[in-house]
């Protein structure tokens, strides 16, 4: 049944890699060079925005139908995506694109815990750490061979067949208890939320890029971002069916530090991502043509490491050491990277990468495992949404400091952009981040081992949900 699942994610997760790999051919087909940015923009800021609304209709009205859902929008964007004759087009497709990544983001976690009890969820992580491994090294793989070999278009198109795969799969064998709940939808606090998300995404991505931090649009965004979440706030107090219940927030102090650590990861993970690769090609020669390989030292531990501590998370019930021994591996390998210079070989940067990729893989599943444990059974679409709505924030709020950090340090140098200026740049980005994990990982000593529940994750059985929900 979890293969379904697991589809889902990797369908989410490659389309990102493959499509960042095509993106130099799609804008020679289709112009539109100024309004490139908003085709990963646009996607980034609707999957955030629809993540925690995602799991929120998933706790009422069933989360099969609501993960079904999700892949027909995805599917959707992106057959249109592929079909886009003009930027604009390509666009708005992705916006659609991006409704149906947040649902299958919130939707995965959430029907994971909805079948597997967290005492045994942790035999499932190295299943998890998989999907990622493959979507991150295996996209641009795929992304080259097919912009190389077939057409751009099928960067997207490739989606349809294995999303119409996970489709069947789900519809045919996932059975979860049905669930039809009567609830007003909170759209007013919907709303309040994605304008607060929007407004913050926006004037990250923009901020020291297309306006100065100072300027009064980046300002004005600010405070749209304050008002909306001050009246978000106030209206989940309120209403009987809030779309991000803040009793998930103040019902355990695991949860809150889980967040914290799962913004963190999600910050240096899609940093590290963009900017490893930058240094090994740009400094250290790598050639760009198998850019995905470049990160096989990072995620090849995550996957490794992931799948030992969840086996021994499952066989002991024991888990806080490892968020505070992954954060703190994290934080020396990312200031061990910190002092690559030009002459860093790249063994010795394979090296670092491995120490950063075995803090990962102690992080990346067990802080959601935490979570997902410290809450009622009756929030856990929302909590899971809630997970994956940090860390999309986390990785668009660090990678846009990150790249205003770099851009500082390649301004510095008089305006020529040489060897000496992407040390620079990358030395700045891992130290910082090497500060956001040493950050995390204070977080991670006030974690709370809670016994991990072993009964089924639902408390009364149920007749299942239709097969074809």
């Amino acid at each position: 049944m979890l293969l379904g699942v697991m589809l889902a994610m990797l369908l989410s997760m490659l389309d990102n890699m493959v499509v960042s790999t095509a993106m130099p051919t799609i804008v020679g087909d289709l112009g539109g060079m100024a309004s490139l940015s908003w085709v990963v923009t646009i996607y980034a800021l609707v999957t955030a925005v629809t993540t925690p609304v995602w799991g929120k209709f998933g706790d009422l009205f069933g989360r099969k139908r609501m993960y079904l859902a999700s892949i027909a929008f995805f599917m959707a964007g992106s057959a249109l995506c592929g079909a886009a004759a003009s930027m604009g087009m390509l666009i708005a497709a992705r916006a659609l694109q991006g409704i149906g990544a947040g649902g299958i983001g919130a939707g995965a976690f959430a029907l994971i815990a909805s079948l597997v009890p967290p005492r045994e969820r942790g035999k499932y992580q190295g299943l998890t750490a998989s999907v990622m491994a493959i979507g991150t090294i295996g996209g641009p793989l795929l992304g080259g061979f097919v912009t190389d070999h077939l057409s751009w278009r099928w960067a997207f198109w490739i989606n349809l067949p294995l999303g119409l795969i996970t489709l069947v799969w789900i519809s045919v064998l996932l059975r979860l208890p049905a669930q039809r709940v009567k609830a007003r939808i909170d759209w007013t606090g919907i709303g309040l939320l994605a304008a607060a998300i929007s407004a913050l995404v926006l004037g990250t991505t923009w901020g020291g890029d297309r306006y100065a931090w100072g300027s009064w649009q980046i300002a004005a965004l600010g405070v749209v971002a304050a008002l909306s979440l001050a009246g978000f706030v106030a209206v989940e107090r309120r209403v009987a069916e809030p779309v991000l219940p803040l009793r998930i927030f103040t019902g355990h102090r695991n949860f809150p530090l889980s967040i914290g650590i799962i913004f963190a990861v999600g910050a240096i993970t899609l940093g590290a991502g963009l900017y490893l690769p930058l240094f090994q090609q740009t400094v250290q020669g790598a050639s760009a043509a198998n850019s995905g390989l470049l990160m096989v030292p990072m995620m090849l531990p995550v996957l490794v490491v992931s799948t030992i501590a969840g086996k021994v998370m499952s066989a002991t019930g024991r888990y806080r050491i490892f968020p505070i021994a992954g954060t703190a591996l994290m934080a020396i390998g990312l200031a061990l990277l910190a002092t690559m210079s030009a002459d860093t070989p790249r063994l010795l940067t394979g090296c670092y990468m491995v120490i950063l990729g075995a803090g990962l893989g102690q992080c990346m599943q067990m802080a959601g495992t935490i979570a997902q444990n410290s809450v009622e059974m009756r929030d856990l679409g929302v909590a899971s949404g809630s997970l994956n709505l940090f860390r999309s924030v986390g990785g668009s709020i660090g990678v846009a400091v990150f790249s205003a950090l770099f851009n500082h340090a390649l301004s510095s140098h008089n305006g020529h952009v040489d060897v000496d200026s992407f040390v620079d740049g990358t030395r700045s980005i891992f130290i910082l981040a090497a500060a956001l994990a040493a950050v995390a990982c204070v977080a991670a000593f006030f974690v709370i081992e809670v016994p991990l529940r072993k009964g089924p994750p639902t408390a009364k059985p149920s007749t299942p949900e239709p097969a074809a929900a």
